[in-house]
């Protein structure tokens, strides 16, 4: 799979938790190669904006041209714009791009209530939805943008006007439960969740924006690609690590292997034969336990990297010895005397293996097979790798 790369057009937040940095984040994480030309730099943080300098248009443009024409590009997305001159001439630009998706999130105010766009660069911005292939406002975006209450009304107007698909974002609506609908030229498709309850909301129009650009220059159609990328922001939110003192950043950094381009290995399941003893080993082990189905004999835990592991317990099952799981970790020895000294026997301690990899084995209380081991670079680039194809 080739990767695709993705040229975000915005500005810089100095807290990291929007703009460019959101973007490359986003992208990052997602697989693709991010791109920018940034349009204005700010100071802000969780609390608010306190100072916004706009790049001059020709530097805008100059960052556009250097990637494009040198290293290519497979999808757009625009964020805050700057100046209604820069936007004018970004759209003039990116009008020569044939076959290029481009996602244009019309920012107008920051999460904190700072406005990043006064009125003759939203005038602008007329330009810029005629050549991207879609537009995603927030509700006060939607109702700037056309003078519509109805957010339908408003967005069916902003598709018969400049023919680009709208992403209606219902997270300023009131109450727990969430609605979002794409609405095409012919067609319209929702999806519903449930709020998730935290102040972590600063970027959160930014990384969705740049999901779907990375969605879309990867070759999926417009809904799968919203689909997908709506994932990416939930998990990011659940993941928001909590910083700062007003709207802090999301947690695109532990969205890893959540959603995303191909077939991953997110969960390995063992059987067992006395609940509590298993629970207790994995917990042991640094594994963080995530459900707890006593009732059912399940139990669900998470690894640092964000894959799942469980157990299902059912004491008249007789454990095979034909697989092994294995947990890797870089402070194996360590790991490996401190859990050895809590009590918790190892078959052998931590050894050099000829396939590069150092392993430490030993066996959980219903005598399944367990590594925990350190392979680096070696795990997925050994000398021996075969070659593609």
């Amino acid at each position: 799979m080739t990767t695709p790369r993705i040229l975000v057009i915005a500005g810089s937040d100095s807290g990291g938790g929007a703009g460019i940095q959101a973007d490359i984040k986003t992208i990052t994480m997602l697989g693709g190669h991010a791109m920018t030309a940034i349009t204005a730099v700010t100071a802000q943080n969780t609390l608010g904006v306190s100072a916004v300098h706009a790049v001059p248009t020709e530097t805008v443009l100059a960052q556009i041209d250097a990637v494009i024409d040198d290293i290519g590009v497979d999808a757009v997305k625009l964020g805050m714009i700057g100046s209604p001159f820069t936007a004018l001439h970004i759209a003039a630009r990116l009008e020569r791009l044939e076959g290029v998706p481009i996602v244009f999130d019309p920012v107008m105010v920051a999460t904190s209530g700072a406005m990043l766009a006064d009125d003759p660069t939203i005038a602008a911005f007329g330009k810029l939805m005629d050549v991207a292939q879609q537009v995603t406002p927030n509700l006060p975006e939607l109702r700037r943008l056309t003078s519509e209450e109805d957010e339908v009304a408003g967005a069916l107007q902003l598709v018969s006007k400049h023919r680009c698909a709208v992403l209606i974002k219902g997270g300023h609506e009131e109450g727990d439960a969430l609605a979002d609908a794409l609405i095409e030229e012919d067609n319209m498709t929702s999806w519903q969740g449930q709020r998730i309850d935290t102040a972590s909301t600063h970027g959160t129009g930014c990384t969705l924006a740049s999901a779907i650009a990375f969605y879309l220059g990867s070759g999926l159609g417009l809904s799968d690609a919203v689909e997908r990328a709506r994932l990416f922001v939930r998990i990011a939110l659940h993941e928001a690590p909590g910083l700062g003192q007003g709207h802090g950043p999301l947690g695109q950094q532990r969205v890893r292997l959540d959603t995303g381009i191909g077939l991953r290995l997110n969960q390995v399941t063992v059987t067992g034969t006395d609940y509590d003893k298993m629970v207790t080993f994995y917990r042991a082990l640094g594994l963080k336990q995530i459900v707890d189905s006593r009732e059912n004999g399940y139990a669900r835990f998470e690894s640092d990297g964000g894959t799942t592991f469980s157990i299902q317990v059912d004491a008249d099952e007789t454990v095979s010895e034909t697989t092994a799981i294995y947990f890797e970790c870089d402070d194996l020895d360590a790991r490996v005397e401190r859990l050895a000294r809590s009590g918790i026997p190892f078959e052998h301690g931590p050894r050099n293996q000829p396939w590069m990899w150092r392993e430490a084995r030993l066996r959980d209380p219903s005598g399944n097979t367990i590594f925990l081991y350190r392979a680096g670079e070696a795990r997925r680039f050994p000398p021996w790798r075969m070659t593609e194809p």
